[in-house]
């Protein structure tokens, strides 16, 4: 016998980490939108970019990349045995943990520039992640690359907020400054 599980058992194994996965980042995600939203007056007073599209498509967007998140995470964690499993969900989860953090920042916080910085953050250590998960499983890596474009969009779109609000908002915000006389 030259294989070490059958086709049957693969299945079996990547079903169950799904059903792990896949909640798990749902919740994690779901938790993050709870420490901040575009519910406050902040971000109502904001001047809108051009491209901030209607505002249904995030929780649209976001829940199908939730999926596809957990299913790629399935598809590397039921890889038994593959040279670079552990570090690639490792990298992921860093990833993960650390970009789901641009919910209290900007919302919360209200700070435009560290909103950026966690998306800039987000995005190199995606392109991480995604180098570590391609050699585990590439179909994984490929279920990504929407995650990774909608990542990018929300950079350009934080930056573009912050160009289109300078002062930081109806608050004074990140980017504002302090004059003071004596």
């Amino acid at each position: 016998m030259n294989t070490l599980a059958s086709p049957a058992q693969l299945r079996a194994s990547f079903l169950r980490w799904a059903l792990f996965t896949v909640p798990l980042i749902l919740l994690i995600g779901f938790a993050a939108g709870q420490l901040g939203g575009p519910d406050t007056p902040w971000f109502a007073a904001l001047e809108k970019p051009a491209i901030y599209p209607p505002p249904v498509t995030f929780g649209i967007v976001w829940s199908v990349l939730f999926v596809t998140i957990g299913l790629a995470l399935a598809m590397v964690a039921s890889a038994w045995g593959a040279v670079g499993r552990g570090i690639a969900l490792i990298a992921f989860a860093i990833h993960f943990v650390v970009t789901q953090g641009w919910t209290l920042v900007f919302f919360g916080l209200q700070d435009m520039f560290a909103g950026l910085m966690i998306l800039g953050f987000g995005v190199a250590s995606l392109l991480i992640a995604l180098a570590f998960i391609a050699r585990v499983r590439r179909s994984a890596a490929l279920l990504l690359l929407p995650y990774l474009a909608w990542l990018c969009f929300a950079s350009a779109l934080n930056y573009q907020f912050i160009v289109a609000n300078p002062d930081g908002g109806p608050h004074g915000g990140s980017g504002s400054a302090t004059r003071v006389e004596l």
